[in-house]
């Protein structure tokens, strides 16, 4: 996330003692953005949220087949 204009402010303030600057790159934040929006509307399916499979493979399998509506919507 982007650094508040009054934390730039303190942290130089301080000098030597301000800590180490936070980097920001927009585009991994944008990319990062894209990739919880996905989570949060697979969050709409209740096995997906729940967890109903027993093992990897079929809840990767249960992530896939919920996708593809999502993904059929997007184009």
């Amino acid at each position: 996330m982007p650094e508040k204009n009054d934390q730039k402010r303190h942290r130089r303030n301080r000098g030597r003692r301000g800590g180490r600057p936070t980097g920001f790159d927009s585009e991994i934040y944008r990319r990062r953005n894209t990739v919880e929006r996905c989570f949060d509307q697979l969050k709409g399916f209740r096995g997906i949220t729940t967890r109903y499979e027993k093992t990897a493979t079929s809840y990767e399998a249960a992530v896939t087949l919920a996708s593809l509506p999502l993904w059929a919507r997007s184009i």
